[in-house]
């Protein structure tokens, strides 16, 4: 494969630094600039505690976009940034690389529609670790016989959104399999709003934020007289990584916009 330029957006984060090292320890991709709010012409080996890379930083994303030659952008940054990069790279035919969740349904049919019209392959995932990704495919298997499920989802306190995109999109998979339906008693109430968490076609999702978590997910199914629970764990950002590269790389051979990253596995 030849080498791939690559751009990355919030090099800063614990995502984007992950990021940073996986790239710099790859043959097959090169960085060849970052975005981020601070450091403007800086290079990136010039910051304390970043790989021995020259590419230069850029405050402002449409001129980094516009003006660097590069094959693909992955951006680790925020819901809000992440659709606005999403939408500049498309529109500059530089393939986005997604790993930012909290995207609306309208945002994501309007990046949808663009990366069709301007045939540029885009890859947006909820979670690019590989268990996760099985762990989302075992529970849409299970649900279809064990239609009583909840799912709790523990990420770390500065977390923006709630639920994660994982546990939004291990509900839409389930809901292809199940059909809607309340669960718990008929005459169930919450003694205290919000107990019984968020609500999707009558499955919960319970959302958890606390220091020293990284990515959590637990699929609980309730059957008669047994339970079944898929569990996947991210201890550390590494577990991200192989993904990430793995979407840089298979974006290179699509024209449409991907949602999840189980689309390109083998």
């Amino acid at each position: 494969m030849s080498n791939i330029k690559v751009i990355v957006a919030g090099p800063r984060g614990k995502m984007g630094k992950e990021a940073l090292k996986m790239i710099h320890n790859q043959s097959t991709l090169s960085l060849v600039a970052c975005i981020d709010r601070k450091h403007e012409g800086q290079s990136v080996k010039e910051l304390d505690g970043f790989p021995d890379m020259d590419a230069v930083i850029y405050t402002d994303a449409a001129t980094c976009l516009s003006e660097v030659e590069a094959d693909v952008l992955i951006d680790l940054t925020t819901p809000e940034n992440g659709y606005k990069h999403t939408k500049l790279a498309i529109e500059n035919g530089i393939r986005p690389v997604v790993g930012t969740t909290g995207f609306s349904e309208d945002e994501l049919s309007e990046l949808t529609n663009l990366a069709s019209e301007r045939g540029v392959g885009t890859i947006i995932a909820p979670n690019f670790a590989i268990g996760a990704v099985l762990m989302m495919q075992f529970s849409k298997w299970a649900a279809k016989h064990f239609p009583d499920v909840e799912i709790i989802e523990k990420h770390h306190d500065q977390k923006l959104d709630a639920p994660s995109g994982t546990a939004l999109k291990t509900a839409e998979l389930i809901k292809e399999v199940r059909d809607p339906h309340k669960q718990g008693h008929e005459s169930e109430t919450e003694t205290l709003e919000g107990a019984r968490g968020a609500d999707v076609d009558g499955m919960k999702i319970h959302s958890m934020r606390l220091p020293g978590l990284v990515a959590h997910q637990e699929v609980i199914f309730g059957g008669h007289g047994e339970t079944l629970t898929v569990k996947h764990d991210s201890i550390h950002r590494e577990s991200f990584m192989s993904g990430v590269k793995l979407a840089a790389e298979r974006v290179m051979e699509l024209d449409v916009l991907v949602y999840g990253l189980e689309h390109i596995l083998d």
